[in-house]
């Protein structure tokens, strides 16, 4: 039996079809990869990611985010994004400082989060404290030390003018556990952050938000690695765009955005709506948003640098013309020189 000899191809349907393997590819997103948000499904600043996930914002920008991976703070999300070699990390601005002193190699690329506007001060509905103005002795509830509830708790006495020795500070080891001791009559006043006291609708009274008695506090930055600098500008870019659109989508669509935001997070969607209400209209207050396009505020990383340094969380100076890189924002966010 002969050997069977390939039948030639002629050269103009090869090159139709090397032209439709490059139409496909071109279709298909350039890069894939994960990210790393803090406390992402469980705090508010994550919830643009959410949306822009839902909606397939990413996949617009030509890249694809496989997954979001949460993590219990900023530390822990800077440890994903080094050991996992990712490119985009959502991290509070303190454990970014903190981690580049301690020789870490990132970029801050990005503002996200500007104030600390889901947080509040409660106290239980028959509290005789009124108002923060009667504070004086009582025992006030915060996380854990070093934490952003810590500087908060020094930062409000500060500006109601009263010593830390005025009032008694006590660990709670979280904000569940301080609500709970709250209950019990362990402390008299808890800060917490949203959504839990949205969450827990008369069960506790608010005497305090954030954007009443704090400074704009820089709560979330973007960042990333100098490595993934040099090579994944692409995939950064399109992250940064991503999340805007999936802040201005939430903006102009509250209901729909909360439904999503209510199934990533396992919340009530009315819940989850009341939540991203609150904080669309907390710039209201303050002026500034909580939920940036991705500008970057100096002065709001200023605020939180002195706050994390008021509890010990942070030593030194941050010199932002070292850690700041704003060449994968859009033009129209990149500060004007």
């Amino acid at each position: 039996m002969p050997a069977l000899r390939p039948v030639p191809v002629p050269r103009p349907i090869r090159a139709l079809a090397a032209a439709a393997i490059l139409g496909v590819l071109s279709l298909a997103p350039a890069l894939a990869e994960e990210i790393v948000v803090s406390n992402y499904a469980q705090t508010t600043n994550g919830m643009p990611f959410a949306v822009a996930m839902e909606k397939g914002f990413f996949k617009e920008f030509k890249i694809d985010v496989t997954g979001i991976l949460s993590s219990d703070g900023g530390g822990t999300t800077i440890r994903n994004l080094l050991g996992g070699k990712l490119a985009y990390g959502e991290a509070a601005v303190g454990a970014v400082v903190s981690a580049v002193q301690g020789g870490a190699d990132l970029r801050i690329i990005s503002g996200n989060v500007h104030t600390v506007a889901e947080f509040a001060w409660l106290v239980m509905p028959n509290s005789p404290v009124k108002s923060l103005k009667d504070i004086k002795g009582k025992k006030l509830g915060y996380t854990n030390p070093r934490s952003t509830s810590q500087a908060l708790q020094v930062l409000m006495l500060e500006r109601e003018k009263f010593q830390t020795a005025d009032v008694e500070l006590i660990r709670t080891g979280g904000f569940g556990a301080g609500l709970t001791a709250l209950e019990l009559g362990g402390i008299d006043v808890m800060v917490v952050a949203d959504p839990l006291w949205t969450l827990n609708p008369g069960k506790f009274r608010i005497i305090a938000e954030a954007t009443d008695v704090l400074p704009p506090l820089s709560n979330v930055v973007g960042v990333t690695t100098g490595e993934a600098a040099r090579t994944k500008g692409d995939f950064i870019r399109g992250v940064i765009q991503a999340r805007r659109k999936g802040v201005e989508y939430m903006i102009a669509n509250v209901p729909e955005s909360s439904r999503i935001i209510a199934k990533a997070y396992n919340l009530d969607a009315a819940v989850t709506e009341k939540v991203v209400n609150n904080l669309i209209a907390s710039e209201k207050k303050g002026g500034i948003p909580y939920w940036g396009p991705g500008d970057l505020r100096l002065e709001t990383m200023d605020n939180m640098i002195r706050a994390q340094k008021l509890v010990g969380a942070l030593q030194g100076e941050a010199d932002w013309s070292k850690l700041v890189d704003e060449s994968f924002l859009p033009n129209d966010l990149k500060s004007k020189k």
